[in-house]
């Protein structure tokens, strides 16, 4: 379960709902957790300072079955412009990434 650092719950929360369709399970104003379907996505706050920080955010991957609907959500939902997809990789995947608002690259994958 990976658990990404941010500097405002509230305003991430909202981010997740509109641009990926994470839809919350509990936010507070220090832990969130949010779901979509069978995955989770916590974010923890961080005051993003010497003492606690956020140190340019985190990277997940998350493995699907099929990229194409969450492609196609994703171009709609407007996280992703048409050309983030990258099929075929050389390493023999289809995968799209993005940034959350804290810098947390999330890519999502599908094995090709």
């Amino acid at each position: 379960m990976p658990v990404l650092p941010s500097q405002n719950i509230q305003r991430d929360v909202e981010w997740y709902q509109k641009y990926t369709g994470f839809e919350p399970v509990h936010a507070g104003d220090m832990y969130a957790v949010l779901k979509r379907e069978n995955l989770y996505i916590h974010l923890q706050w961080h005051a993003d300072n010497i003492m606690d920080p956020l140190l340019g955010g985190s990277v997940i991957k998350i493995f699907v079955d099929d990229i194409q609907p969450i492609f196609e959500e994703l171009v709609e939902r407007g996280t992703i412009r048409p050309e983030k997809l990258r099929k075929n990789t050389p390493w023999k995947t289809h995968e799209l990434g993005f940034f959350d608002l804290n810098k947390n690259a999330i890519f999502v994958v599908q094995d090709a």
